[in-house]
């Protein structure tokens, strides 16, 4: 069982309210959403594991059992170039749960047109694995869903 805690600070919304049909439609994978708190924050590592990739909008980071997690800060936020994102961590890095990988200001992505809607994702996990979804408000580092 793997303990997949929130990458920001927010409240849970669900990938079906993710302006997205990449995400809303469950087509990378299982998980949920957070409606991040606006202001400047930091992104942190859901899982503990190897940053497989790091992109500055987008993470993705794999655990020793093989589970691997994608944090996407926004949407279109990839047409930002790296704007507005500040990376504290390297592509390849070994990461704890909690441990901060991308500084950001959701109000900035909100400002610029674009939505601050952080997908937080199980990559391949099968239907059903992914149990015990947080809801309401969550800080960066609570338990977000479980994934067996």
């Amino acid at each position: 069982m793997t303990t997949v805690l929130a990458p920001v600070e927010g409240v849970t919304v669900g990938l079906s309210a993710v302006p997205d049909p990449v995400f809303s439609a469950g087509m990378v994978g299982p998980g949920t959403a957070i409606d991040p708190a606006r202001g400047p924050g930091t992104a942190v590592a859901p899982i503990t594991g190897k940053i497989m990739k790091l992109h500055p909008h987008a993470y993705v980071i794999v655990g020793d059992d093989g589970k691997g997690v994608l944090v996407h800060l926004g949407i279109d936020t990839v047409q930002l170039k790296g704007k507005g994102f500040e990376l504290l961590a390297a592509e390849g890095d070994r990461v704890c749960a909690g441990q901060p990988v991308v500084a950001w200001d959701p109000a900035a992505i909100e400002a610029g047109g674009r939505s601050p809607v952080c997908p937080v994702v199980a990559l391949d996990a099968r239907a059903g694995s992914v149990t015990a979804m947080a809801g309401g408000s969550v800080h960066a580092g609570d338990e977000l869903f479980l994934w067996d």
